[in-house]
């Protein structure tokens, strides 16, 4: 008779932060090194799901909703700031309930401003990244971005509702489909899931809210170049080159600053750990094993 392995528990919790409740997906061992995975936009901790079991033999992995996202509370947008350095003190807030203070940091999309505007505030409890489609270089913002940039100079009620087709349903699947060979490997639940959430009463200028604020990343930019030369954290990049959103274009500027990164681009796009996980799975724990477990 086969015995199956033990097979890591993730639990669903939250936490109160700023009298916010922010949920979170946590597993492994308490006394583990921290794995904190900050996830993008369209979607939550959910993007994890599948990569959470495969880390929690060994470390202790932490997965926050941002507020506005996935099971934590959306406050109106008129009586909550959803901006950038307000989520970063968010996750700061959890972590501390939390009683982290050190850290290896998987970022991905929303979760690269997040994470590094913490690194900036904390850059001594960062003990390594992984970078997968998240935007540290102006050359990374290629035209998709193009009417975000028209709104970040020209902050009108036009510009701002030219971009609700940012959470319309057919761009909330076009983030997980395109650049993908093979669309049969990309569960079609991701964007159902995410597309009820954003079509929660109030979610759509929360969302609005945050593509102007996003403009306000960028003149840090230096600053997290900074301390990627400073702290030189170990890095690992794992970036879909045929991302539309965050193409490889952004990728390759990150070895100006961490020459010793280890970049891989695959052949995927946005969300992929959707399509590449059995490739992402191995490499990240490998470089978690090398530069984070037993440190």
């Amino acid at each position: 008779m086969t015995h199956l392995t033990s097979i890591p528990v993730t639990y669903y919790r939250a936490a109160r932060v700023e009298n916010v409740n922010v949920f979170y997906r946590e597993a492994g061992p308490s006394d583990a090194p921290v794995v904190l995975l900050l996830h993008g936009f369209p979607t939550s901790s959910h993007m994890f799901r599948n990569l959470i079991p495969l880390l929690a033999d060994r470390y202790r992995v932490i997965a926050p909703d941002y507020p506005g996202f996935g099971g934590s509370d959306a406050p109106d947008h008129r009586e909550f700031a959803y901006t950038f350095a307000h989520y970063a003190d968010i996750v700061d807030g959890l972590l501390s309930r939390l009683g982290v203070d050190r850290y290896a940091m998987y970022v991905m999309d929303y979760g690269a401003p997040v994470g590094y505007r913490l690194a900036l505030k904390h850059p001594e409890r960062v003990t390594a990244l992984v970078v997968q489609n998240g935007n540290a270089y102006e050359e990374g913002l290629k035209a998709f971005w193009d009417p975000i940039k028209a709104y970040w100079r020209e902050d009108t009620p036009e510009r701002r509702e030219a971009l609700t087709f940012l959470v319309a349903p057919e761009t909330t699947k076009f983030q997980y489909v395109d650049g993908v060979a093979d669309v049969t490997r990309i569960d079609p639940d991701n964007w159902l899931h995410d597309q009820v959430l954003l079509d929660r009463p109030g979610n759509k200028d929360i969302q609005l809210d945050l593509f102007r604020d996003y403009g306000t990343n960028v003149p840090l930019y230096p600053q997290f170049q900074a301390f990627f030369r400073e702290r030189k954290p170990p890095t690992l990049i794992v970036w879909g080159r045929n991302d539309t959103i965050f193409p490889a274009d952004g990728a390759h500027p990150y070895l100006r600053d961490l020459p010793d990164a280890e970049l891989h681009l695959l052949d995927t796009g946005h969300f992929a750990l959707e399509d590449k996980l059995d490739v992402m799975a191995p490499m990240i724990r490998d470089f978690l094993d090398r530069n984070v477990a037993g440190r």
